[in-house]
Formats: structure tokens, C-alpha cells, sequence
């Protein structure tokens, strides 16, 4: 399971130093599939999961990224974009030039879960920090 490392990478952003920070996600890894008919390009599907009033640090991924709602409802943005509510069923993109400022559970009592897939380059971490 490759879900260390990216866990550990958001446990060592910064969320606005704040003394009550939100409880950070729970990632997954689903797959992670090289492609060969994109060179140097991989597929990587994870699950997310924000618990009561979880949220992400800011983070870019240099990829492009999709988000599936699987249950629950999470509020996503990007820099210079709206904020997106979403619900089950729902879906989100991300560039990857964009900077994913927003990423929360939109409920303090209910967790969300969700469903990213990366296209991504071979062996670059999935999380990067916003510089």
C-alpha cells in the first residue's frame, strides 16, 4: 500500500497554523497503472475519506485530477475558481497548473468519501506542496 507517503506528505503541510486544525483525510490507494500508449504517464486511482469536519491542506498535484462523490457532501476549489459544493454521484477536475486551495468535508457531524483518479507523470508524488 502506497498510502504512506501521501499521508505523510499532507501530515507535513502546513494548514494556516492554526491551533485547532481539521482532521486531515484518509487516503487509499486503489491502483496505479503505467500507460503505455502515453509515454511517461500513469494512471492512479485512490479513495478519500474526510471525517467530520476533515479537510485538506492546500496542495497542487500536477496532474490532471477527478473527483467522484461517493457519499456524504465535500467542498472543492481551486485558485481563482468557485467554490463547488458536491454530493454523491457529482464529479470535480483539476488541472495540472491548478492550485487546490479548497478541499473539505462540507459536514461537522457526517464523514464524505470519494474517489480521485490522477493522470499523472511516472513515479512524481501525487501531493505536492503549493510552491
Amino acid at each position: 500500500m502506497r498510502s504512506l507517503p501521501f499521508l505523510t506528505l499532507l501530515a507535513l503541510l502546513p494548514l494556516g497554523g492554526s491551533a485547532a486544525e481539521p482532521p486531515g483525510p484518509v487516503v487509499h490507494d486503489v491502483m496505479t497503472r503505467a500507460l503505455p500508449d502515453y509515454p511517461g504517464k500513469e494512471a492512479l486511482i485512490l479513495t478519500v475519506e474526510y471525517p467530520p469536519g476533515g479537510a485538506d491542506p492546500v496542495h497542487r498535484h500536477d496532474a490532471h485530477g477527478f473527483v467522484y462523490v461517493l457519499e456524504g457532501h465535500i467542498v472543492m476549489g481551486v485558485a481563482g475558481g468557485r467554490e463547488v459544493a458536491l454530493g454523491p454521484g457529482e464529479a470535480f477536475h483539476e488541472g495540472p497548473h491548478d492550485l487546490h486551495t479548497i478541499g473539505r468535508n462540507a459536514s461537522a457531524s457526517e464523514p464524505a468519501k470519494f474517489v480521485v483518479f490522477l493522470l499523472k507523470d511516472i513515479g512524481k508524488p501525487a501531493v505536492l506542496p503549493p510552491h
